[in-house]
């Protein structure tokens, strides 16, 4: 049922200081725009995308706190990738957390109200060199 991800949606009020914020946070522009609501990145080795919707079409509560589902995204650098987070403005939600071996997670809200997990995950490296990709 569950193929993999897709898209993530993050939420913004001010899309074009979003906009700005994850350009130069992952070091590209959006591939895709609908003008004054929606920019989205491809990012990673599978090429995932990363929609900022404008916070007016966002079906809950943008002044609620944040909360539910933390997407990690994985890094090879998780003590670079906290630096340049915190450098960036981003808040430290959860700190940096040991969950097993090869498995260590640390989460931020961006300067947009939204929850960003970052992790460095040894099995998305497994499985990227089980298929020829660059670990």
């Amino acid at each position: 049922m569950l193929r993999g991800f897709a898209t993530i949606s993050y939420f913004a009020e001010d899309l074009d200081a979003a906009k700005a914020w994850y350009t130069e946070l992952l070091g590209i522009e959006p591939y895709f725009e609908v003008p004054g609501g929606y920019v989205e990145f491809r990012v990673g080795d599978y090429q995932h995308e990363l929609g900022i919707v404008k916070g007016s079409w966002a079906p809950h509560d943008m002044t609620a706190p944040p909360g539910g589902v933390i997407m990690n995204w994985h890094v090879d650098d998780l003590d670079g990738s906290i630096e340049r987070l915190l450098a960036l403005g981003a808040r430290e939600y959860e700190p940096k957390t040991q969950r097993g071996e090869g498995f260590v997670t640390a989460s931020f809200i961006d300067p947009f109200g939204n929850v960003l997990g970052i992790m460095y995950n040894q099995h998305y490296l497994d499985m990227l060199a089980s298929i020829g990709g660059r670990a």
